[in-house]
């Protein structure tokens, strides 16, 4: 079997499974522009090493470029299109593991109120939506680009629901909001239909009355957050993203169970379904362990050790 048709198949192997793959798919086209069509049989360690190095630092070959090839390989072998796994045997340490920030209700207050920036004049989005998205995703957790891709068809302000629709492994699901978040909502609905428009319109619309693009918002909040202080140390690579309102979203919910003495076991299968993840693992990864999480967590282990086992 040749590469072409081998990536092909893998790459419909992922996205049969729920995977969207995209930035894989990307990788293994790189793989075959470097390569060429050639026989499976015909690929050796070192040609795979040269691509995994070339232009490439040890963190971006362990993250964007080693996994998806090594995947693929691996698949090939494993289908016995090839007869050993011509990978390194030596790779980069991995770097350490990310840890999204999770905001403090004072950090969102000072976001919320340097959002005032936005009233420059080339502000491609005006202040009011500007604040309305973000407390979308504190209140809510969903994904910021499924906050973008909300139309007005898609808010039920009665029933204080939300509808996502074909998000991230094209699944829809029904996300209610709390009383608060609803009078947030109902006025980005009543400030769109008086521009008079349908009900295929975003509920969240630039100044020109498109759709926001993801880039212009993360832009956007990027000189918000800047204004407002909210960062980590300044030697820190990553600094806090908008993904992160679904973190912070994840970790006030547990720890509020907590506090209340729920049954995880019951409630985090539920947390899954709210967040739109397809298993709980996924949902598990956003459970950064705070100090407030592991001060609740041990207060809960002290109350079971104590004899109190109904919590």
């Amino acid at each position: 079997m040749k590469l072409d048709a081998a990536i092909d198949q893998y790459v419909s192997l992922k996205r049969a499974v729920g995977y969207d793959f995209l930035r894989g798919a990307y990788t293994l086209e790189l793989f075959r522009r470097h390569h060429g069509d050639i026989k499976l049989n015909d690929i050796r360690s070192q040609s795979v090493r040269s691509f995994l190095y070339s232009k490439r630092s040890p963190h971006h070959f362990m993250h964007a470029t080693y996994y998806p090839v090594a995947g693929f390989l691996r698949f090939c072998v494993a289908r016995g299109y090839l007869p050993s796994l011509p990978l390194p045997a030596v790779i980069p340490k991995e770097p350490k593991a990310f840890i999204p920030y999770i905001y403090s209700e004072q950090e969102v207050r000072r976001i919320l109120d340097a959002a005032s920036n936005l009233n420059y004049l080339r502000s491609q989005i005006d202040l009011m939506t500007f604040r309305r998205i973000i407390l979308l995703l504190y209140g809510t957790g969903i994904r910021i680009g499924e906050a973008l891709s909300l139309t007005l068809k898609d808010v039920d302000v009665g029933h204080a629901m939300l509808s996502i629709k074909d998000s991230k492994f094209h699944k829809s699901r029904l996300v209610p909001i709390g009383n608060d978040l609803v009078q947030v909502i109902s006025d980005q609905v009543t400030l769109r239909h008086h521009e008079r428009v349908r009900g295929s319109s975003p509920l969240f619309a630039s100044r020109r009355r498109s759709w926001i693009r993801r880039a212009t918002f993360d832009c956007h909040f990027v000189r918000v957050r800047d204004s407002a202080g909210v960062h980590r140390e300044t030697s820190s690579r990553y600094q806090p993203r908008v993904h992160d309102f679904r973190h912070t979203f994840a970790v006030r919910r547990v720890v509020s169970w907590y506090r209340e003495g729920a049954n995880l076991e019951i409630m985090l299968p539920r947390l899954a379904t709210y967040l739109g993840h397809i298993n709980l693992s996924g949902t598990q990864r956003y459970l950064t362990l705070t100090g407030e999480l592991l001060s609740e967590a041990s207060s809960r282990f002290e109350r079971y050790a104590m004899g109190e086992h109904h919590a």
